[in-house]
């Protein structure tokens, strides 16, 4: 039961790291630490799409599934059924690529603009 709530915890904290990709910019304009984490992030996303890696967060939260049961679809829980489809889009790989690039160029734009 445990594993199943750490995994379970492990895709709420990849939900918030994707909001934190797409938002950043608007709280990494005031804090160059925040900015450094959120360019950085923006930048090893780019490269899981470019090289066609997986996420460690993902692989943590399978690792954990397998530990709780080998057997485990995500099913029966709230989070897991609810987050996981927002998380995990089963779109083609070109165009996460794009979107993936398009979030860059949008963050990028926000803290151009900005510091004008």
């Amino acid at each position: 039961m445990l594993y199943r709530i750490l995994a379970d915890g492990v895709v709420f904290i990849h939900f918030l790291w994707i909001l934190f990709l797409i938002f950043g910019a608007f709280w990494g304009v005031r804090f160059r630490a925040v900015r450094i984490l959120h360019l950085s992030g923006l930048a090893f996303a780019v490269g899981i799409q470019v090289f066609g890696w997986y996420c460690p967060l993902t692989h943590l939260e399978v690792w954990l599934r397998a530990r709780h049961d080998p057997l485990t679809t995500y099913t029966g829980s709230f989070i897991s059924y609810y987050l996981e489809k927002i998380i995990y889009l089963h779109l083609p790989g070109s165009v996460l690529f794009a979107l993936t690039l398009l979030l860059s160029g949008f963050n990028g734009w926000v803290y151009l603009r900005k510091k004008r």
